[in-house]
């Protein structure tokens, strides 16, 4: 039996992606749509229908309010609803309609039934709007809409299987491919029109449908709005649309305004028939008492800045426990392997470059799992919403709006998926903009980077017993990131000109509780990504280090290694230091030392030696690869014996002179240099496929190095 094609549709925060999830489950892939960069989420579900077991493929389409499309991801809604021939055409369609809400649904809702594709209306939220006094009859709604309701709560599962059922109903009356065509089988399929398109427009539309090949009169006036932005139509087929409008003196924006207008008259009277609803002033809803503190000019912000201030406190405290559990567990099984292998190359390889590699950066996987745990806290709340509310009147002063925001801080977590939420942002100037700073914002990335230097040259001081000054110094770090970007913005406005004038429109989400399991998930999920994705890189470049920390020019190590067998030989009783000397020399010898003190007149000024010259450099391909490079150098060329965490080689590290490494001094001038610079392979590849040029990338590495590079200077210059 074919597969069935389903499309999921709906307002933003109207509860779609919660119900993909429940109706998937991790059946679930992502892609792209033909020629534009928006995802394309595909997922699929068994159904049970009366000739047995059929499978269902579900599109999860961008959210939209309307079918007018004012954004790249609506386009994409928009195209593949109106395209007769898009191979991602559904069948079905499942429209998400928030019943707190349900008025301003019931508008796309609308326009989704005259496309005449069969519809069901999965209704959301009820909770909310029992909350709100409002009762809806999803009987008499299905009557007054003329298709299938069905009541749903997806995050608890409610009703699921009920929509499921309703799905194999209506799948069961779609006609095979065969019989498409036959005049029964279309009369069964006809859902009648929710308001009439021909008196809209006029006849003219019969011809319009044949010179674009639409299948409705609905989809034909579309058109006949937006013809020159739609990509499936040729240029012979705009050509004749276009002599065919000016014939009959088409005029969209009366049109448009008139549909409006008659869809509204048309809701208010299904409104009337199917919702009851609490007088506005029985009632004073929790969110909206709560909005008055959280979304004050004061208040709002200062609760702003100490929620920020908890949540770091809590992933530099609450992570330290298992921090040190992972720590213990891979040196106890670095000792293990030492003990059990015997003394060659390989155990090298394994215990000195593999190992250390990795361990260098799981140690920092509770820290990844909080971060994430506590921005789904945030965002399930909808506290997240509120926070782009809250700091619009700050985007705009650097030329930017509350739209930005999300981009931003999802950028705290990685900047990849964040440059590729600033889609949603029309204004173009804004969108780029938003692109080239938010890297700046730290992601989980440097997470670890901050971590281990935070805790080699802060001390663990506590004020009034609670407030630990690493956790202030962290919560720093993200805000001179911030400051950064908000800075950048500013200047951008500058030099990139574009006219287009912005809007900022969002609607809030009530407050509610967060959904535990799916915050769970959630860390558990980015937890198991981090590890495999940045594990790849890890260790290609843990074995690729290990082998050119190990080897160098033949002539030079021979060298090295025939001065030391003739000082252990005169000295038998320094053998121990004299291995020690033997690895330290070695490892500056080897390739690895090469690259390192090729680059080291550049970073001599931040105070940085040539063991973090090759840490930078390896780095660039991920920034977490700063803590495995440091682990695999300060691992190869010391005693095989030596099982000490990295923090502690690191603590003990010191120059040619005998002064210590890692100063303070060197130390806020690697985490200054780690806010500002561009280190990641992947983002400059996201910013050039979403900018479409690599003028962008090369702009946002620039800048972000020299600030890197003056801000370091500066650190080192302050605290030396």
């Amino acid at each position: 039996m074919s597969q069935l094609k389903i499309a999921l549709v709906g307002n933003p925060n109207s509860g779609k992606s919660s119900l993909f999830n429940a109706l998937t489950g991790l059946k679930q892939k992502v892609g792209n749509f033909p020629g534009v960069t928006v995802d394309k989420k595909l997922g699929s579900f068994q159904l049970q229908t009366g000739n047995g077991t059929q499978r269902a493929q579900i599109l999860d389409l961008p959210g939209t309010y309307s079918l007018y499309p004012k954004s790249a991801d609506e386009q994409v809604t928009y195209e593949v609803l109106i395209n007769p021939q898009s191979k991602d055409k559904p069948e079905l369609v499942i429209v998400i309609a928030d019943a707190s809400n349900l008025k301003r649904n019931l508008l796309f809702c609308s326009q989704i039934i005259d496309l005449k594709i069969p519809v069901i209306i999965a209704l959301t939220m009820g909770d909310i709007a029992r909350r709100k006094g409002i009762t809806v009859d999803t009987a008499a709604l299905e009557r007054q809409m003329g298709v299938p309701v069905v009541a749903i709560n997806p995050r608890s599962g409610k009703g699921i299987a009920t929509l499921k059922k309703t799905i194999s109903d209506l799948a069961s009356c779609l006609p095979a491919a065969e019989e498409q065509k036959t005049p029964a089988v279309l009369a069964k399929k006809q859902t009648p029109s929710f308001i009439d398109i021909r008196a809209l427009s006029g006849d003219w539309l019969d011809e319009l449908k044949t010179l674009s090949d639409s299948d409705c009169d609905y989809a034909a006036l579309h058109i006949a709005c937006n013809w020159t932005e739609m990509s499936f139509l040729s240029a012979a087929q705009r050509i004749r649309i276009s002599a065919l409008l000016d014939e009959v003196h088409f005029q969209k924006r009366k049109v448009q305004a008139e549909e409006v207008v008659k869809r509204y008259a048309r809701i208010q009277n299904v409104m009337a028939q199917s919702v009851a609803e609490e007088s506005p002033i029985a009632k004073t809803l929790r969110s909206e008492r709560m909005d008055k503190y959280l979304l004050h000019p004061l208040w709002g912000n200062l609760i702003l800045l100490v929620v920020l201030f908890l949540l770091f406190q809590c992933i530099f405290t609450l992570a330290q426990f298992p921090m040190d559990l992972v720590e213990q567990g891979f040196a106890w099984a670095g000792s293990r392997l030492n003990a059990l292998m015997p003394d060659n190359w390989f155990r090298d390889l394994i215990v000195n470059g593999l190992l250390a590699g990795i361990s260098g950066i799981a140690v920092f996987v509770p820290q990844i799992m909080l971060l994430f745990g506590f921005i789904t806290i945030l965002e399930d709340t909808g506290y997240m919403a509120r926070i782009s509310f809250l700091t619009d009147r700050l985007m705009r002063s650097v030329g930017l709006n509350g739209r930005s925001v999300m981009p931003l801080i999802s950028g705290m977590a990685c900047a990849v998926p964040a440059i590729m939420a600033a889609r949603t942002i029309q204004n173009r100037k804004e969108r780029l903009i938003t692109i080239l700073v938010t890297p700046l914002m730290s992601c989980s990335a440097r997470l670890p980077v901050y971590t281990i230097l935070i805790a080699l040259v802060i001390p663990n001081h506590y004020f009034l017993g609670i407030f630990s000054l690493q956790g202030l110094v962290f919560m720093g770090l993200y805000m001179l990131g911030f400051v950064g970007a908000l800075f950048v913005s500013k200047l951008m406005t500058f030099f990139i000109k574009v006219k287009d004038r912005s809007f900022f429109l969002m609607e809030l989400p009530v407050y509610r509780a967060p959904r535990w399991k799916n915050v769970g998930t959630t860390m558990i999920e980015k937890a198991r990504i981090f590890v495999l994705e940045a594990g790849k890189v890890i260790i290609i470049i843990s074995l690729v280090l290990w082998a050119l920390a190990s080897y160098g020019p033949p002539s030079r190590m021979h060298a090295i290694d025939a001065h030391y067998a003739a000082l252990k030989a005169e000295h038998p009783q320094q053998a121990a230091a004299l291995d020690r000397a033997h690895g330290t020399d070695r490892l500056e010898a080897s390739f690895a030392g090469m690259l390192g003190h090729a680059i080291e007149p550049a970073i001599r000024p931040l105070g940085f030696d040539w063991k973090i010259g090759i840490a930078l450099i390896t780095s660039f391909a991920a920034r977490e690869v700063f803590v495995g490079t440091m682990a695999t150098i300060y691992s190869v060329g010391t005693d095989a014996q030596d099982e000490a965490p990295l923090r502690e080689k690191m603590q003990a590290a010191q120059r040619e002179d005998g002064s210590p490494v890692y100063t303070l001094a060197t130390g806020l001038s690697l985490l200054i240099f780690y806010v500002f610079a561009m280190q990641c392979m992947s983002t400059l590849a996201i910013v050039k496929r979403e900018t479409g040029t690599w003028k962008w990338p090369a702009v946002q590495f620039s800048y972000m190095l020299a600030m890197a590079w003056v801000g370091a200077w500066v650190a080192q210059l302050v605290a030396a």
